[in-house]
């Protein structure tokens, strides 16, 4: 009850105050290419539910349909203003609305696609018990997770079989030891991430 709580006040708030920093985005999105500001796509959220995950737009119109992985720092895919987004984490702030609306939570398992939810073995369906959130643990772990990929010579199989397996394991221990406080110490470290 205090998580949601938590949830609604601060995502409102969010929203209302960076209302100057989304129009700035929005200015910097449509001047650098075509199509819509803002990219939907199909997660996979609590109890299998599907639901659109909301971000600014940082890829040219389309990109996804030659895969899902972004790879390397320098994926010729992504638009000059979306390297800046990325950077900073800045094309994740649309997620606030999925917050404010309860399909995710500040804190909690990324939301994984389709596609690689249905690898997931029974007990590593476990992380779908809870809300996804915009930051967990795994997500400060493997922040840099673009250049991994682009270090191994068959991404989207070191994705599945190593990166996946130990964010769901890293997700799993946050499930089990989950607590009020733990989520507001995990959303400083994904601020001292992002700075450093």
């Amino acid at each position: 009850m205090l998580k949601r709580f938590f949830d609604i006040i601060f995502s409102f708030a969010g929203v209302i105050i960076l209302s100057p920093v989304f129009l700035i985005i929005v200015i910097l999105i449509k001047s650098d290419s075509a199509g819509k500001v803002i990219y939907r796509q199909i997660r996979i959220g609590k109890n299998g539910k599907d639901f659109n995950l909301l971000k600014f737009r940082t890829m040219k119109v389309d990109s996804d349909k030659s895969g899902l992985l972004t790879i390397g720092g320098h994926d010729s895919r992504i638009t000059k203003a979306g390297y800046l987004l990325r950077k900073y984490k800045l094309d994740e702030l649309p997620q606030l609305v999925n917050v404010f609306t309860g399909d995710m939570s500040f804190v909690g398992p990324r939301p994984e696609v389709s596609k690689y939810v249905k690898l997931y073995t029974e007990q590593q369906k476990k992380v779908l018990e809870v809300k996804p959130g915009i930051t967990d643990i795994a997500s400060i772990k493997y922040r840099n997770e673009n250049e991994l990929l682009e270090n191994s010579k068959d991404p989207e199989r070191f994705y599945i079989e190593e990166i996946m397996p130990d964010k769901i394991k890293m997700n799993l221990d946050y499930i089990n030891e989950r607590s009020f406080f733990k989520d507001i110490k995990l959303i400083f470290m994904t601020f001292k991430a992002i700075i450093k």
